[in-house]
């Protein structure tokens, strides 16, 4: 099985969508979700869409969907098929910053993240793998997935 340190190599190592120089906007977990948007705003479903399939990203590495178009899909997590219908926009997010504060023993690297990392290349660090933005626009694209 592949570890989650392992897995943040190979994240990087890929080159991540924008690797960004944001400051890390605060956000409250509440249970098992971050219910406020990181932005005040919705994301864009297509921008989200665009993000998930493209391979640096990382998503389709461990991740299979409805992308007909993208030959290799992963089959170590769950289908994002029917994420929008399994989980709230909240939930999403929460997974999507920070899955481990869900499962500390998963593989899914933490795309809003920079503290408490380890392994991470010195150009790298500080930097979160998506920014606000992208977090949103992502998780709006998951909430369309109802099926």
């Amino acid at each position: 099985m592949i570890s989650r340190a392992a897995l943040s190599l190979v994240v990087l190592a890929l080159g991540a969508p924008s690797l960004a120089q944001e400051t890390l906007v605060p956000y409250e977990v509440v249970g098992n979700a971050i219910p406020k948007s990181l932005t005040g705003a919705p994301g864009d479903a297509e921008r989200g869409r665009a993000i998930v399939v493209k391979r640096e990203s990382t998503c389709l590495l461990c991740h299979s969907g409805p992308f007909p178009e993208q030959r290799f899909q992963g089959d170590l997590s769950p289908t994002l098929q029917g994420a929008g219908a399994r989980w709230t926009e909240g939930e999403l997010r929460l997974r999507l910053v920070d899955a481990a504060r869900l499962n500390p023993a998963t593989i899914m690297p933490s795309y809003y993240r920079v503290d408490g990392l380890t392994r991470v290349a010195q150009n790298y660090r500080g930097k979160p793998v998506l920014t606000a933005e992208q977090i949103e626009d992502v998780v709006a694209y998951l909430k369309t997935l109802k099926d």
